[in-house]
């Protein structure tokens, strides 16, 4: 019998799967599956991480450092040791520090490993003793974030388990089936018992074939939505004015607001039927317990924190909250109240020379901060747990940036990915099945702890160590640069959380997955059944002078002059087996995000038929795509698959070469899905 390993899948989703590998007697992994004792993984795995064995044994892995030796971007490399690429790094770093400043020099990282010790472990404490510039890790959550905690305080949510015991569930700009699909089995676990489940998203994919009901809502628009389905729970008196009366602030405002949100004005703004809005908000009011499963989707547009901040006020509007399958979940994780501080030692922060922190540079604006930030320009880029070249706005700008010959970029990755090709020293780094890790997760409440599954091949290292072994070049002493991965486990567990209470190392060790202690044992977590929010006030905040809806710049009814020329909405969500570019070395990722969905309407206005490789066009780039001419979009809109890899892709030019680095209205996230093209046969 094969010995059998346990782990936990790193990727950036919020199911955070416990994992079982049966390993041969050579040390070999042979199988990968999920865990059938855990309560939400349930023993299966998305179509990505059932093939990850490919990815840990693939030909392509990167194993040894590299110098380059060709121009940047030609992907031209020779292999060295570890010892002249640490040399090299901690020469480069430390004159650039001495000629321009610390600040010369920018971390760029995101969620390529969702593990704590790997994710903003090690590196966090080493570049806060560098002072280099700050990352403002902006790229995905942060405007809902945001918008939570202006709200309720903190980012906590329904229970997956929980959305069982509903009678409506609302998807919400969330692909569950492709993004998400942990959460299905509880919404087929309801719907068998007789609740609805709806759908609220401009693209009709896999969830919404699966719908009782999908509203394809026009991209940017779900926020006039909110405000309409506000107004006519207030205005047929269908709101749980005791929840609202004991529980949250702004209530007067809120419905003043909401008065000229009708339904005959949101029509139009949606693209939704009238009586389509009307049923919705009183259904959604009166069948209770009702859920809404709201997804990132919805935040990248102009006015996305606002949309968030609206959809999120329907659950205390209608008393929801109360019961059990009643609320909302964006993300479960501020649950989680690890003690950071600790793991990332923000005390190591050195005062700039002016006097003050060290600058904070928005990851969404890079092609930015490498072509237009001074005193002092970047001079120096690290990229690890990220692809930037590939998954960040603008790429046209960023990659002008890149290949600047006075920029010293090192890259720390498994796969010479787009932005490797530009590195000037790339790092081989271990995958989540060969290291140490704890995790935390967005879409439930267990505590995970991974130890390593296989070897780690080659000459690759972890990025604890990494950053480790780079502190000690630049000569720093000070201690927390020896802690051990056990070590920097213990002191996060140490936060004084009554979450986290009774949640050891050790516990871990043996049981590897423990549920945070938000309710006694066998009783459902109602975060806000009683109030309890966390905002200063200790109520929700609507916030009504926040929520005023103006339409995105580029849409249909934004900017006129550019929508004249580039008629056609662009929505690049997420391919279901791409985990953004992660595994854009498949050659089935290049033919999945290779395509474009057209209505028929607009394909015929172009003499465009299904299977046409067309022009996807703005004025800051393009790329060749292949139509499908489908009932998934709405005339106006066209719908690609993000990401692959620019290198792999036809014209090698990706989606992000269209979409703007312009950021939303709060949490300075990107604006990916409000982005105007024109679209014409190649």
């Amino acid at each position: 019998m094969p010995e059998q390993k346990h782990s936990v899948c790193a990727l950036d989703c919020p199911d955070t799967c416990a994992l079982v590998l049966n390993i041969d007697s050579a040390g070999r992994a042979t199988k990968i599956a999920g865990d059938p004792h855990h309560p939400i993984t349930r023993g299966f795995l998305c179509g990505k991480v059932a093939k990850y064995l490919e990815r840990e044994y693939h030909p392509n892995r990167l194993l040894h450092p590299m110098r380059r030796t060709g121009a940047k971007g030609n992907g031209e490399f020779a292999q060295i040791t570890w010892d002249e690429a640490l040399f090299e790094i901690a020469h480069r770093l430390t004159a650039i520090s001495r000629e321009d400043g610390p600040e010369a020099i920018l971390p760029y990282s995101y969620a390529g490993t969702m593990g704590l010790l790997n994710y903003g472990g090690m590196d966090r404490r080493f570049f806060h003793r560098l002072g280099a510039s700050r990352l403002d890790r902006t790229i995905c959550s942060n405007t809902g974030g945001v918008a939570l905690m202006k709200s309720q305080g903190t980012r906590v949510g329904i229970e997956p388990e929980q959305f069982a015991h509903a009678k409506l569930i609302i998807a919400w700009g969330a692909n569950v089936l492709g993004t998400n699909c942990h959460l299905w089995p509880f919404i087929v676990e309801a719907r068998r018992k007789g609740a609805k489940f709806y759908v609220i998203d401009p693209v009709k994919n896999r969830t919404g074939h699966a719908a009782d009901k999908h509203f394809a809502v026009n991209p940017g628009s779900d926020l006039a939505l909110a405000l309409c389905l506000t107004h006519v729970i207030i205005r047929d008196h269908l709101e749980d004015r005791a929840y609202i009366d004991s529980y949250s602030n702004g209530f007067a405002e809120l419905a003043a607001l909401t008065a000229d949100y009708t339904p005959a004005r949101v029509s139009q703004l949606t693209g939704l039927l009238e009586s389509d809005i009307e049923t919705l908000a009183r259904e959604y009011a009166t069948v209770q317990p009702s859920a809404i499963r709201l997804n990132y989707g919805v935040q990248r547009s102009d006015r996305g924190g606002a949309a968030v901040r609206a959809i999120a006020a329907l659950p205390v509007l209608t008393g929801a909250w109360r019961h059990a399958g009643g609320g909302l979940q964006l993300t479960t994780s501020g649950a989680f109240e690890f003690n950071s501080a600790a793991l990332e030692r923000p005390d190591l922060q050195q005062v700039s020379p002016l006097g003050r922190e060290a600058r904070l540079v928005n990851m969404s604006s890079l092609g930015h901060a490498l072509l237009d930030l001074d005193k002092p320009r970047v001079r120096a880029l690290v990229v690890y747990n990220s692809n930037p070249a590939a998954i960040a706005p603008n790429q046209s700008k960023i990659k002008l940036g890149l290949k600047r010959d006075d920029l010293f970029t090192v890259v720390l990755e498994q796969f010479q990915t787009d932005t490797a090709d530009y590195a000037d020293i790339v790092l081989p780094v271990t995958t989540f099945l060969e290291h140490t890790d704890l995790y935390r997760t967005y879409g439930h409440y267990y505590v995970q702890l991974a130890r390593p599954a296989l070897a780690a091949p080659g000459e690759t290292k972890t990025n604890v160590e990494i950053f480790r072994l780079l502190a000690k070049r630049l000569g720093f002493t000070d201690a927390c640069f020896d802690d051990t991965e056990d070590q920097m486990m213990e002191s996060l567990l140490s936060s004084g959380s009554p979450f986290l209470e009774g949640i050891t190392l050790a516990r871990l060790e043996r049981e590897r997955s423990i549920r945070l202690n938000l309710s006694p044992t066998g009783e459902p977590f109602l975060p806000f059944a009683k109030g309890s929010f966390r905002t200063p006030s200790g109520k929700f905040e609507f916030g009504a002078d926040t929520l005023a809806y103006t339409p995105p710049v580029e849409s249909r009814y934004g900017d006129r002059t550019l929508h004249q020329k580039f008629p056609l909405e662009l929505i690049s969500g997420k391919n279901d087996d791409s985990m953004n570019s992660t595994f854009g070395y498949r050659a089935e990722v290049d033919r999945q995000t290779s395509l474009i969905s057209i209505h028929p309407s607009d394909a015929a206005r172009r003499n465009i038929s299904d299977g046409t490789w067309v022009r996807v066009w703005n004025e800051r780039g393009e790329c060749r795509l292949l139509a499908k001419v489908n009932g998934e979009v709405q005339p106006g809109v066209v719908r690609a698959r993000s990401l692959g890899w620019a290198k792999t892709s036809p014209g090698a030019s990706s989606i992000n070469h269209l979409t703007s680095d312009r950021l939303t209205d709060m949490g300075g996230g990107p604006t990916f899905y409000s982005c105007l093209v024109e679209v014409t046969p190649y």
